[in-house]
């Protein structure tokens, strides 16, 4: 398999919609969709975000992209992506890093899917090409105003009104993945040159973030993704699932009775989860900052081990790990605060419950559509129970095969 190089252009000025690279939608910044999608493509060798920001680069390395720090003369409002690109393949060249081929990706397209990635590289491999869009089915009539002001067909006879089915194929450019031989587009110095072919992509995925309105849109798709646990974040073996208390498993509150007893109110829901977990033989483990005669009770309770008063948390959870022969990368760790930050960056993956802090949400790679102690943690165990149910099924079918 020839190497195949993901850059992504992301630059920290914009004017229609200001700091929209680093916005969350779909509970992550918006480049991290289309890093995670250039992840987990199986045709793609290394991931490159190239940017002038300082803060779209912190997020870029957080989710895994190497970063090319963009010179100022290209990265105005007039400078084209073609620009970055050959930048970042100079940068890597005086590496020694030189790549066969190359997949231009928009930071602001995050419905991309790995399989849109894979299909345009192997669209360009088995026709030969020299490059490779992606492209979405197009049944619109266009039409414009002629020099009289009267309207003309641009893509079609007004005097006939065809079928759809009846229409010769048009598609139009989604602007999401491109893919190209490096050595012809060092000589082009443009994204389409030589044969060119296309990959076809469902319309529902064609969507680029230039406004509020598209953000908006992206917002509500990916949300509906997330619910139905398609979200590409989840490490392929789940190696242990790990989460807070406070803020978790409770609502953040706590309820203090006439004689200064504790109390705090969880969901039985959540304890379901926890259950389905480990009837499928998950390990689990709850990592909590505060000591408390509650914490230990639920968690006896749910069968879960605790460790509690543990002021920093990611040593005491990567010795755990150590001790037990899990691999961070495969853990899932949920919270909700600053004290969980370093934990969800370091896994591999971070979740995050919908009222979490600021800092815990930029964190994490996802954020659950529900609340501490609302239900997050079942959020979370269905998803895991999906992924783990799924693979499964996969692994019989090969076997069957």
């Amino acid at each position: 398999m020839s190497e195949n190089l993901a850059i992504i252009p992301a630059r920290g000025g914009s004017r229609g919609l200001p700091r929209k690279n680093v916005r969350l939608v779909g509970g992550l910044p918006l480049i991290a969709h289309t890093i995670l999608a250039a992840r987990n493509a199986r045709t793609v060798s290394r991931v490159v975000v190239s940017t002038d920001d300082s803060e779209i680069a912190a997020v870029a390395q957080r989710f895994g992209a190497q970063v090319i720090q963009r010179p100022a003369e290209i990265s105005g409002d007039t400078a084209s992506s073609e620009s970055a690109l050959l930048h970042a393949l100079e940068h890597l060249a005086a590496q020694a890093y030189r790549p066969q081929l190359l997949t231009f990706l928009q930071c602001t397209s995050p419905l991309t899917e790995p399989g849109d990635i894979d299909g345009t590289v192997a669209a360009l491999l088995e026709q030969s090409a020299d490059s490779a869009l992606a492209a979405a089915p197009f049944h619109h009539f266009l039409w414009k105003r002629d020099a009289s002001g009267n309207a003309e067909g641009i893509n079609h006879d007004k005097r006939f009104r065809p079928r759809r089915q009846d229409r010769q194929e048009q598609l139009v450019e989604t602007g999401s993945v491109y893919v190209m031989r490096v050595e012809g587009f060092r000589q082009a110095r443009h994204r389409f040159f030589g044969k060119t072919v296309v990959h076809v992509i469902p319309a529902d995925r064609c969507l680029e973030i230039d406004d509020i309105h598209g953000l908006h849109i992206a917002e509500a798709i990916l949300r509906r993704r997330q619910q139905e646990g398609r979200r590409g974040v989840l490490p392929a073996r789940i190696g242990a699932v790990v989460f807070d208390f406070d803020g978790v498993f409770t609502d953040n509150r706590v309820y203090v009775d006439d004689g200064g007893r504790e109390t705090v109110a969880c969901s039985r829901a959540d304890g379901m989860g926890v259950s389905m977990l480990r009837r499928l033989g998950v390990p689990m483990l709850v990592l909590s900052g505060e000591t408390s005669a509650v914490v230990s009770a639920r968690c006896g309770k749910l069968g879960i081990e605790c460790m509690q008063g543990v002021a920093d948390k990611l040593p005491a959870l990567t010795r755990w790990c150590q001790g037990r022969g899990i691999e961070l990368s495969s853990v899932v760790y949920l919270g909700n605060d600053i004290n969980d930050v370093a934990c969800l960056s370091a896994v591999g993956c971070g979740a995050a419950v919908a009222d979490a802090h600021e800092s815990a949400r930029m964190a994490a790679h996802m954020i659950l559509s529900h609340a501490g102690g609302q239900g997050a943690v079942r959020e979370l165990a269905d998803m895991i129970c999906r992924h783990i149910q799924e693979q499964d099924d996969a692994k019989r079918e090969n076997r069957a095969a």
